[in-house]
């Protein structure tokens, strides 16, 4: 097998080699050159045609957002990976460059320069392997979720901002912010049900997507706190670096969101499967539990269990999905009931909704 060729662009000479330094330890990357600015990129990519490249936001001369639109123009095929700053500028600037074709992202540990990128070193080696493992399929996909806009959906007429009975609970991960776009924004306003979203996200970035998702999205949303209510109508972030999970108020008979660190061994925190195990063991069969992209399987397990207790499970199609991982393990453990491309799931929501 040819190995996977990358071109590093970054505009500090230090984390250019840092970066060479960490993909040269593995036999199936090749480093095929490196950039300094997104111009020299362009220049460099058209010369050496990279499987993938791994781009830095903030460059002198073109900046990496710019440089990547017009890579793709280009070479539509090439998987781009972005470097983001641990900075609320560097993630807002992170979800707008997924938003518009980058494949993944990887958070810097510190600043601009670090010469600790090798703590994050095996997950730019795996995310460099599953772009090239993937098929690309953002534009279809967002040029398909667009049909849906306009579709008109039956909701039930629940109550915005009451204490809510119905909980739709979303676990996503690598590809999950661009995905995330694709379905939220046509989430109709009066859904009879709290919407909860389960991101795997460093914590750094979880408050900034989560004013994004506010943004564009019809429903309210906010990243979780202590103590927050689930109300009809709204959606929840769970903030990076700790689980989420749901309790009931036994004095005033409403749902409260509690935050924590355990349990501890958990690959991921937040847990999708903590989350979606704390609503269904309150909500049960009033749940709906949507897995979608994602490596490993964080939440198959939670939705097989939504599914035997009566509730309505949706998985992405392997069509749409960036990695088709978590939906996958959910399908093979019997826990999708329906299953549908990314641009369909908003609508299968709102079925699913009033179907409860």
């Amino acid at each position: 097998m040819k190995p996977i060729k990358v071109l590093i662009v970054d505009d500090s000479a230090m984390m250019r080699k840092t970066i060479k330094r960490i993909l040269e330890t593995d036999v199936d990357i090749e480093v095929v050159g490196a950039a300094r600015d997104g111009e020299d990129a362009l220049h460099k990519a058209a010369e050496l045609c990279p499987d993938v490249v791994t781009m830095d936001i903030n460059m002198p001369v073109m900046d990496g957002i710019t440089c990547m639109l017009h890579l793709l123009e280009q070479q539509p095929d090439v998987r781009i990976i972005m470097l983001s700053s641990l900075t609320q500028e560097g993630a807002l600037t992170t979800f707008e460059a997924l938003e518009l074709g980058a494949f993944d992202y990887i958070a810097k540990p510190s600043g601009t320069v670090s010469a600790n990128l090798h703590i994050v070193g095996k997950e730019l080696i795996a995310k460099i392997k599953l772009a090239v493992a993937q098929k690309k399929r953002r534009r279809l996909a967002f040029s398909k979720s667009s049909q849906i806009q306009n579709e008109p959906a039956r909701v039930a007429s629940g109550i915005v901002g009451q204490s809510t009975q119905k909980v739709v609970v979303i676990g996503v991960s690598t590809g999950g912010p661009g995905t995330l776009m694709e379905i939220l924004p046509f989430i109709p306003q009066n859904i009879d049900a709290a919407i909860v979203v389960v991101q795997h996200m460093p914590a750094i970035f979880t408050a900034s997507f989560a004013k994004r998702l506010d943004e564009h999205c019809k429903i309210s949303f906010k990243e979780a706190q202590n103590g927050d209510l689930l109300l009809t109508s709204q959606g929840m972030l769970a903030p990076g670096g700790v689980h989420m999970l749901v309790r009931k108020s036994i004095h005033r008979g409403e749902y409260m969101i509690r935050l924590t660190t355990q349990p501890e061994e958990s690959l991921f925190r937040p847990s999708v499967d903590v989350t979606m195990q704390s609503i269904l063991d309150i909500f049960g069969k009033n749940t709906v539990g949507v897995l979608l992209t994602g490596m490993g399987s964080d939440g198959a397990d939670s939705m097989a269990a939504i599914r035997k207790a009566g509730g309505i499970t949706i998985a992405e199609a392997e069509s749409t999905a960036i990695v088709f991982g978590m939906p996958h393990e959910a399908i093979r453990r019997g826990g999708a009931e329906i299953i549908a491309p990314s641009y369909n799931i908003a609508k299968e929501i709102v079925k699913a909704v009033n179907r409860l």
